[in-house]
Formats: structure tokens, C-alpha cells, sequence
């Protein structure tokens, strides 16, 4: 057996045991998929010990793995800390942001309001209708609409979400629904619930269905924080009492006292609550 481990094959794991799949891991390495199936044979063979069970839904973990995966997560969270601290040097942090849609889509169109290029911090945003996982590092600071209970996260709610329902003119009176990928968010299954029969089209983005509401096919619920602002839509309901949300800010507990994810959670919490 091996004395001495290396630190690559352990970080060639971590992908693995994060992402699911030898396809995701080798993607976010940038190495090939049947270097990183022989490295992690080789890998396995070295501890003597049984890390994953091979399965046509991907790479599962044995109990063994899930164990060395538990060690491993404070790995990647050091490297993530240690590359931060390198690249102060080198300028503005890269911060990663997730959000939903049209969340994401907000921060980004009023970007400098809350951000110049002299900042400490270079926003990067990433959409996703799922939490992405910040114990992992795999975003620095989400938006979310609900209160988070992991241990590990520090979150502050900075306010609310009101939804209402937009259409071209009062005149329109079908829906558009989701296509059977779509992700089911709460204003989805709104619709579904009270209005299935009469959804006329279908789409898979919330963009999209923003964009055939314009056209006149139909009505979509927005967020208030966008709908408001939507040329070629006007609101045809009071708010939507029961799709009302939480917003939460979140961050790793230890992450955000790294000097770019402060800056960015006050200058983004100051955003949010202000609008």
C-alpha cells in the first residue's frame, strides 16, 4: 500500500464524489474521462480500499468513499480559500453568485448600481433553479427564496418577493405553461393547479415565456421586481398572495469573512433591500 498520498488523486475524487460522474468531473478538471477512470483505479488499489460502486447512473460511493469524501470537502474548500488569497494579488476576486432566473437576471441588468470595476470583487453569476452547494464552494453567495437550515451556511433575509400575473393586455386569456423539462417552481405549479386547461403553449425557460407573453399568446407569472419593468406587459391581477417569498442572502459561515465575498454580500444585501 501506499504511504503517501497524492494530492491530485484526491482532488480528482473530490470532482468525482461532487459531481456524480466521470463525465461532469473530467469536464471541471479539464482532463479526459479514461485519465481520470485509470487514475482512480490506480487510486483505489493504492488505499486497498473500495471508493465507488460503477452503475449506469454514474459513480456512487461506498461507505468508504463517502467517508474520504467528508475529509476531502475541507480540501476543497482550503484550495478554494488558497486560491482566493493568491489571486488578491493579481486583482478583483472572481465571487461566484447563483440565483434563479429572474433574480440572476435582475443582479446582472442592474449591476452598477451595486458594483464598479474598482471594486475588490469581479462578479460571476451563475443561474440555477437548484441551491448549488456552498459547503463544496461551488458558488460563494446565493439568493434564495427560503430560509436555509445547513449548519454550516450564514444567511440574513433581506426581504420579500410578490408575484403578479402579466400579459400583452387585459384581453389575453391563455396561459403558458411548462414543457415537461421545465424546472416546477412555485408560480409553475400556481398555474398548473388552477389554470391547466387552458394553457394554449409551452415553454422550458422563463425567458422564453416572458417572451411569448409580449407576443400576445398568453399569461405568465412574473416576479413584481421584474414584471413592473417588462415593456410590452402590464399586470392583470392584485399580487398573488400565496406564491409571496422569502429572500435570503447565504454564504459559507467561514467564506464570507474572505474580504471579496464580504464586499459582495454587503454590496448585493444593500441591492436587494433597497429595491
Amino acid at each position: 500500500m501506499k504511504t503517501d498520498t497524492d494530492w491530485n488523486d484526491l482532488a480528482y475524487f473530490s470532482a468525482i464524489a461532487r459531481t456524480g460522474g466521470l463525465a461532469r468531473a473530467a469536464a471541471s478538471l479539464g482532463v479526459s474521462a479514461a485519465t481520470l477512470s485509470r487514475r482512480m483505479k490506480a487510486f483505489e488499489t493504492g488505499l486497498g480500499r473500495r471508493l465507488f460502486v460503477h452503475g449506469a447512473e454514474g459513480y456512487a460511493l461506498t461507505a468508504d468513499g463517502r467517508a474520504l469524501a467528508e475529509r476531502t470537502r475541507s480540501m476543497e474548500d482550503t484550495a478554494r480559500q488558497i486560491a482566493m488569497w493568491r489571486d488578491e494579488a493579481l486583482g478583483p476576486v472572481c465571487v461566484r453568485i447563483s440565483a434563479g432566473a429572474w433574480t440572476a437576471l435582475d443582479l446582472a441588468e442592474r449591476l452598477s448600481e451595486y458594483w464598479t470595476p474598482a471594486a475588490i470583487w469581479l462578479p460571476e453569476f451563475m443561474y440555477c433553479d437548484l441551491d448549488l452547494d456552498i459547503a463544496r464552494r461551488e458558488v460563494d453567495i446565493g439568493v434564495r427564496n427560503r430560509r436555509p437550515d445547513q449548519p454550516w451556511v450564514a444567511r440574513q433575509q433581506i426581504g420579500w418577493v410578490d408575484y403578479g400575473v402579466y400579459a400583452a393586455n387585459e384581453r389575453v386569456d391563455g396561459w403558458i405553461g411548462p414543457s415537461w423539462d421545465a424546472p416546477v417552481t412555485p408560480s409553475i405549479r400556481w398555474i398548473q393547479e388552477r389554470y391547466g386547461p387552458q394553457i394554449v403553449t409551452k415553454a422550458n425557460s422563463p425567458h422564453l415565456a416572458s417572451a411569448l407573453a409580449r407576443a400576445g399568446i398568453g399569461r405568465v407569472v412574473l416576479p413584481m421586481f421584474i414584471g413592473e419593468r417588462t415593456e410590452g406587459l402590464v399586470r392583470v391581477s392584485e399580487p398573488i398572495a400565496e406564491l409571496r417569498s422569502e429572500q435570503w442572502l447565504v454564504s459559507h459561515h467561514e467564506g464570507r469573512n474572505e474580504p471579496p465575498v464580504r464586499a459582495a454580500l454587503d454590496a448585493i444585501a444593500g441591492y436587494l433591500a433597497r429595491r
